[in-house]
């Protein structure tokens, strides 16, 4: 029986949840459960200990500069500890290359962009000109130089019923109509503003789309929260900011629709099967294209990824003010055209 081993170094919520498709890919590929070791700020041990495809959840902090060499051991450790037969590299970073190298696995194989390829054991590899892609098409490219077959590219999470229920979180029971809505982002340019989600909770009661819409944040962004209760001043709002990963699964599957910015919840809510609206005018619709997520644009949206530099996210317009192109009577138009 192989022992497999997949690494993603990436940190943030929603790249990790476009991956799936592609581990669940490798993990049908050799018949059996993988290993995943990743950033501890992915929460992956919260949120894919209950799918079928995965063993074991390791954490590692991947630090650069200094530590690299650091990382490099702690990798090397976990390798020869564990004893795999493949390594799987999801990302171009050679911390982990080497380190499998040095620990003496047998087969490393990953994307070869760059200087990576040197410690790789396959032997076809993306080209630099592939970090136009989004990391997805990455994926997948990677899995059809390597005849693995993805029979599925939409992200899908299943949360065992059973721990949702040990939750003690409020779920308004009386309330028919929840909505959902996720008002920060790792980077303050993809922010819809706060008065427009103000309207748009207006709009929405006002039609009986929603009697309840929770605001979910990241605690350090609960002043976007403040703000819009502040600015509504009505009692339809609940405060969700100080809430962890799994209550926030749990406010968002007991939600009818979800609206949210381009961040690591919305990507959540699509891939937990939830009807999810995202809110983009100056990020790339290209990283969505293979996302259950339903996307809200202004009229004169020009894809960034077409004209990147060197990859994809090189040349966005980062100013907050370019996501008042989409108007809340915008969103809320998408939706009824949408609801069913």
């Amino acid at each position: 029986m192989n022992k497999i081993c997949i690494v993603y170094t990436h940190g943030k919520l929603g790249d990790f949840i476009w991956q799936l498709p592609y581990i669940k890919a490798i993990s049908n590929f050799h018949n059996q459960k993988i290993t995943i070791i990743t950033r501890p700020t992915t929460q992956a041990k919260i949120l894919y200990r209950d799918l079928d495809y995965i063993e074991e959840i390791i954490y590692n902090d991947f630090k650069k500069d200094f530590y690299y060499w650091i990382e490099v051991i702690k990798l090397w450790k976990i390798f020869r500890n564990k004893n795999f037969d493949y390594v799987y590299l999801l990302d171009k970073v050679n911390r982990s290359a080497i380190a499998a190298k040095l620990a003496g696995i047998k087969n490393i194989i990953g994307l070869g962009i760059g200087n990576q390829k040197k410690f790789l054991t396959n032997k076809f590899f993306l080209d630099n000109e592939d970090q136009r892609l989004s990391y997805s098409e990455q994926s997948q490219k990677f899995c059809k130089l390597n005849s693995i077959k993805v029979e599925n590219f939409f992200p899908e999470i299943i949360i065992n019923k059973k721990r949702l229920d040990l939750l003690k979180t409020n779920l308004y029971p009386s309330k028919n109509f929840k909505v959902s809505f996720c008002v920060d982002a790792s980077e303050e340019f993809k922010i819809w503003p706060e008065e427009y989600f103000c309207k748009l909770a207006d709009i929405l009661n006002k039609n009986n789309f929603g009697d309840l819409f929770f605001l979910i944040s990241h605690p350090k962004n609960k002043l976007y929260v403040d703000k819009i209760i502040s600015l509504s001043k009505k009692n339809y709002f609940v405060d969700c900011s100080s809430y962890n990963l799994l209550e926030i699964c749990n406010i968002i599957l007991n939600s009818k629709i979800f609206v949210g910015n381009n961040s690591g919840p919305t990507n959540l809510a699509a891939a937990l099967n939830v009807k999810s609206y995202i809110l983009i005018s100056n990020t790339s619709l290209r990283e969505l294209k293979f996302s259950r997520v339903i996307p809200i644009l202004p009229d004169d949206y020009i894809e960034p990824a077409d004209n990147a530099i060197n990859k994809i996210g090189d040349n966005l317009i980062r100013t907050r003010n370019l996501m008042k192109k989409v108007t809340p009577q915008r969103v809320f138009d998408k939706i009824v055209k949408t609801i069913s």
